[in-house]
């Protein structure tokens, strides 16, 4: 690996250990084994590498987490909503420093145009993937109505849910509570 790329990894281990704000250049040349002025080369600027650092961990999170919900686990039990929830409550035990970098990257994105429209597209792509996960077909057989309805619901109900375990895991709602609590609103007549 060059420079550019150890830079990348030592600012995405920092971005998961310390988080976007309190990560320094001295940190992310420490984790590196780089020098300051690498930074200024490779990048331009720490904040510039950070948003980097962040547009890869979301990057890997999606293809991480989208794979850990379409294995299907020896010996699962329940219906395929309840062992679904399970697995994305599992994500947070084994991915939790991913979630929290995606949660992170949204505060931050608020205050940097660029990473505010890398993580839309990337919210493009992961309603059209969970929509694809559900429905169990290709992404590209999908229509954009599917895509913005049930991928928008299922993104929503997601980041939802694992809020709730990040912040309170000890009130979060279990799988079968998640699951009964959709069935019921699929029941409900307006």
């Amino acid at each position: 690996m060059g420079h550019r790329e150890d830079l990348l990894e030592g600012a995405k281990r920092c971005l998961y250990e310390k988080g976007y704000a309190r990560t320094t250049a001295r940190d992310i040349v420490a984790a590196s084994g780089t020098n300051l002025g690498s930074i200024g080369y490779h990048y331009g600027s720490t904040q510039a590498l950070m948003n980097a650092a962040m547009l890869s961990a979301i990057e890997e999170w999606g293809e991480t987490i989208g794979a850990a919900l379409a294995t299907e686990q020896p010996g699962e039990t329940g219906d395929q909503l309840t062992r679904y929830w399970r697995r994305v409550i599992g994500t947070l035990g084994t991915h939790r420093a991913l979630w929290l970098a995606s949660v992170e990257a949204m505060l931050v994105s608020q205050h940097s145009p660029d990473l505010l429209e890398q993580i839309a597209d990337g919210m493009e792509q992961g309603r059209r993937g969970l929509a694809a996960l559900i429905t169990g077909r290709p992404e590209d057989d999908l229509d954009a109505e599917t895509v913005r309805t049930l991928g928008s619901v299922a993104m929503a109900l997601m980041s939802g849910v694992m809020t709730q375990w990040l912040a309170d895991p000890g009130r979060a709602p279990s799988a079968e509570q998640i699951a009964a609590g959709v069935r019921a609103l699929g029941a409900v007549r307006v």
